[in-house]
């Protein structure tokens, strides 16, 4: 995978920043290198590397809905998502296990990974305005880039590992270690309330749309203008402000409002290439950088663990199913999905993988899970929906479904507010079908609605069967064991 930026690949968290030997054991983290740079292109350097540009990983969908797995021996020769054949967190997770999901001595990539990166981002912030070289232009920018990193990872920390944000609650309900220092001091971290972790991301994410952020940028790895509004209102959904997500909503697509067409392509035999232009013109799938509707990019990490081994539920078919006009081709779940078979082979004479009955989820591709058109398009038809005008959430829902939909009819203005809602959320569904955090926020900030309250039910043939309430803790992610071991931080009972 090539990139249009030189990536420094740090070998345990960070790079060119504090001298220690010594992990951090309060948050069970690794900063290390050398000593606290002076210069601006070691700042830089520090922001291009590898290492920020991933996040995340894929075994939050475990706990969703949208998953399947089978009972050992379903099909011969095909184990991969077999229940028995699956990780241990995986098993915990779709098996909705109270507790620690993690075994002992197996680590959490997704809380090392965040606070590894956000003491990057701390030392940038901190130190790149005051550093020698570089224009003030190119400071402020690198500043403002930073700011967007640490609320990146704080936004998505809040809403796996704690209580979904409620006004009500917010103040009280346990949120994630609030770090803004660079510097590793020994000290423990107290748990930071939801609220508090809330306004730290919003403080944040202001002060780099009004003051630092560019308005275009070189490569969609570096947040321009467009990406603090779209992330702003990403944030402003998730804490139930509508009015203010749709302004920033609208404010992101006045800038970029860009979107490929599915439906110029096919899926072939093979895994990483498989899809390519349906003129056969050789052309393959953009690769994330490069795809037009990608307006910020983090690639999720652990696909691996994801593609040809996880089979799509029940019930996420029977969404794909809903409103697809009857000669209608929904080309997510042509590219993304393989059907009763999965032929990985360009060869003649390989014999493909089978498992009728069952639908896996197959696209090799990289997997974006920063901000895209696509999610601020249904952003603003959730708000328009929910507080202002039903017909034109009908109009983003088009514009979004004409995009990847084969012979995509129109929605009618018939339709009531409730029932445009329920559509947008159908649509955010199979937009983001197993793609990082999205499902299982939606399911956490929806529960809480009557209209969507739903109890999930995972099985997997006669070695189980477990159902997860609407609002149960065990949405919620515990704070890693090895954590806990060096900290008492109060928990969720999950």
């Amino acid at each position: 995978m090539k990139y249009n930026k030189i990536f420094v690949t740090a070998t345990c968290g960070l790079s060119l920043l504090m001298s220690m030997s010594s992990c951090d054991d309060w948050l069970d983290i690794q900063p290390k290198g050398f000593t606290i740079p002076e210069k601006y292109a070691d700042y830089e350097q520090l922001m291009n590397d590898q290492s920020l540009y991933r996040a995340l990983d894929v075994y939050p969908s475990m706990i969703t809905d949208d998953v399947q797995f089978v009972e050992k021996g379903t099909f011969p020769g095909f184990d991969l998502f077999e229940y028995y054949n699956k990780s241990e967190h995986f098993k915990n997770l779709y098996s909705f296990e109270h507790g620690q999901v993690f075994t002992p001595g197996n680590s959490d990539n997704i809380w090392e990974n965040a606070y590894s990166n956000i003491f990057t981002y701390n030392a940038v912030i901190n130190n790149v305005l005051t550093s020698e070289g570089g224009t003030d232009f190119e400071r402020r920018k690198l500043y403002g880039e930073a700011l967007v990193g640490r609320a990146f990872e704080y936004l998505n920390l809040v809403n796996l590992y704690a209580n979904h944000y409620d006004p009500a609650t917010a103040g009280s309900d346990y949120g994630v270690p609030l770090v803004l220092s660079e510097e590793i001091t020994g000290e423990r971290y107290p748990r930071a309330s939801v609220a508090t972790v809330y306004s730290q991301i919003e403080s944040d994410l202001r002060d780099a749309v009004d003051n630092y952020l560019a308005e275009t940028t070189a490569t969609t790895f570096d947040p321009n203008r467009s990406v603090g509004y779209a992330f702003l209102s990403r944030m402003y959904l998730y804490m139930g402000n509508y009015k203010e997500a749709l302004s920033n909503a609208n404010s992101s697509l006045e800038l970029n409002d860009k979107l490929l067409d599915y439906k110029d392509y096919k899926a072939i035999n093979g895994q990483w290439g498989r899809l390519v232009a349906a003129d056969d013109s050789g052309e393959e799938f953009p690769d994330e950088h490069k795809n037009l509707e990608n307006v910020y990019t983090r690639v999720l990490n652990g696909t691996s663990n994801l593609f040809k081994s996880v089979a799509a539920s029940e019930d996420l078919l029977e969404t794909f199913a809903r409103n697809l006009p009857a000669d209608g081709e929904d080309m997510r779940m042509s590219l993304f999905f393989s059907k009763d078979q999965f032929d990985p082979y360009t060869r003649p004479g390989n014999e493909p993988n089978r498992f009728p009955g069952y639908t896996i989820f197959a696209p090799y591709i990289e997997m974006n899970i920063g901000f895209s058109t696509p999610e601020v398009l249904l952003i603003a038809a959730e708000c328009e929906a929910r507080v202002g005008d039903k017909d034109k959430a009908l109009a983003h829902l088009d514009k979004l479904r004409d995009m990847r939909i084969k012979n995509n009819v129109h929605f009618p203005t018939t339709y009531s507010k409730d029932e445009v809602l329920k559509m947008v959320i159908d649509e955010r569904r199979k937009e983001f079908a197993f793609v990082g955090l999205t499902r299982l926020i939606d399911l956490k900030r929806l529960n809480r609605e009557s209209w969507f309250a739903k109890t999930i039910t995972h099985s997997a043939g006669s070695e189980g069967t477990w159902t997860l309430p609407a609002n149960d803790l065990r949405y919620i992610m515990p704070v890693p064991e090895n954590v806990l071991s060096f900290n008492d931080m109060p928990q969720y009972e999950r």
